[in-house]
C-alpha cells in the first residue's frame, strides 16, 4: 500500500504541474505567469502570525529576482533587514519534491516552520508525506537544491 501511495504522490506531482528537474529553474519559484514569490503571500506573517496571509502590492520589494509582497510596512521592513531569515527554503519549491531530486510548485497554504526555517509543500497531502521524515527530506533537499535551480537567476 505504501508503494501505491508513493506512486500516486509522484504522479500527482508530475501531472499536477510539477517541473522537471533541471538547472533551468529560477532560484525562486514564482509560477509561469507571475513574478511574485510565494504566490504573493507574506513570508514574515508565517513567523509573526503563525498563518498564511496574502501580501499587498503596497508593501513589496525585490529579492533574488522575484517580487515579494507583505501585508504591512512592518513585515516589509523585517524582511528587508534579514530576507534569508524569512524567505522559504528551496526558493519556495516543494520541500518533498526537492528532497527527491526535482522541483514542484510550493503551495503557500501547505507550510511548516522547522528550526526557524519556512518550508512549503506542493499541497497538504504531499505535506503529510514530507512530515513522516522531515529531517531526512531536509538533509536531502539541502543537498539537491543547488543542482536543481539556476542560482544565477537570483541576481
Amino acid at each position: 500500500m505504501k508503494f501505491v501511495k508513493n506512486i500516486f504522490i509522484a504522479l500527482s506531482l508530475v501531472f499536477g504541474g510539477a517541473a522537471a528537474a533541471s538547472a533551468e529553474e529560477d532560484a525562486i519559484y514564482t509560477g509561469l505567469l507571475s513574478s511574485e514569490a510565494v504566490s504573493g503571500y507574506d513570508t514574515v506573517a508565517y513567523f509573526t502570525e503563525g498563518k498564511a496571509v496574502k501580501g499587498s502590492d503596497e508593501f513589496s520589494t525585490k529579492y533574488m529576482g522575484a517580487e515579494w509582497l507583505f501585508s504591512s510596512k512592518k513585515n516589509l521592513e523585517l524582511f528587508k533587514k534579514d530576507p534569508a531569515k524569512y524567505a522559504p527554503q528551496y526558493g519556495g519549491y516543494c520541500a518533498w519534491a526537492v528532497g527527491h531530486g526535482y522541483t514542484a510548485s510550493g503551495d503557500p497554504e501547505a507550510w511548516k516552520i522547522v528550526d526557524n526555517k519556512l518550508y512549503l509543500n506542493y499541497n497538504k497531502h504531499v505535506q503529510e508525506r514530507w512530515s513522516e521524515d522531515i529531517p531526512t527530506y531536509i538533509k536531502d533537499g539541502d543537498k539537491n537544491y543547488p543542482g536543481l535551480v539556476d542560482l544565477k537567476s537570483a541576481k
